[in-house]
């Protein structure tokens, strides 16, 4: 990959979101777009997208303003950011997700229209990023920021059982590097 390229991506990120912040004023600046880039999976979503930098910017919003949006070291998002959400044009599911809450919003035909400029923009420099990421045969996928919850790994952990049935909590992709075993028969545990 060309060292342009995620220059570029970070730059078209920038953009976006201070597009968003044109229309949300207490929004504030976006640290670093750069940690957007090429982060493994959680509650948030894995793919980046203009819909997912609205979600990130219901987070930044509830940071300006002092809200607790989410739980469980921002797994959980509760109501208060599916108010933020909403401000920022997503729409949510009826019910909340059992270990994510309400993080999986969709954003409305509305919201696309009033920014289908910067999602265009957008678009082209992700599917350009992509392209040279793939050309390396190195695929990521988007987390967001571990720092915004405390959190070194992210990710959503599942319960993993050995062969005598005890369990750990783990996220699948440490469990896909190498085996976990257990120390009391030795059995690997194995996402139940």
């Amino acid at each position: 990959m060309s060292t342009t390229q995620p220059l570029v991506l970070a730059a078209e990120l920038a953009a976006a979101w201070s597009d968003i912040q044109a229309h949300h004023r207490d929004l504030p600046d976006l640290a670093s777009p750069e940690a957007l880039i090429g982060e493994s999976s959680s509650a948030c979503g894995t793919r980046l997208n203009f819909e997912r930098l609205l979600h990130e910017a219901a987070h930044g919003l509830a940071a300006a303003r002092e809200i607790r949006d989410t739980s469980r070291a921002g797994r959980y998002h509760n109501r208060r950011f599916l108010l933020l959400a909403s401000e920022l044009g997503l729409a949510h599911p009826v019910e909340p997700h059992a270990s994510s809450g309400f993080s999986q919003v969709t954003m409305g035909h509305e919201t696309r229209e009033r920014y289908a400029e910067t999602i265009e923009r957008l678009d082209r420099a992700l599917g350009a990023h992509q392209l040279a990421v793939a050309g390396e045969g190195n695929h990521r996928a988007f987390r967001g920021p571990a720092a915004r919850h405390g959190s070194s790994g992210g990710g959503v952990r599942v319960k993993a059982v050995c062969g005598c049935g005890r369990n750990v909590r783990v996220v699948p992709s440490v469990l896909a590097q190498a085996s976990i075993v257990c120390g009391a028969c030795q059995q690997p545990f194995k996402i139940a």
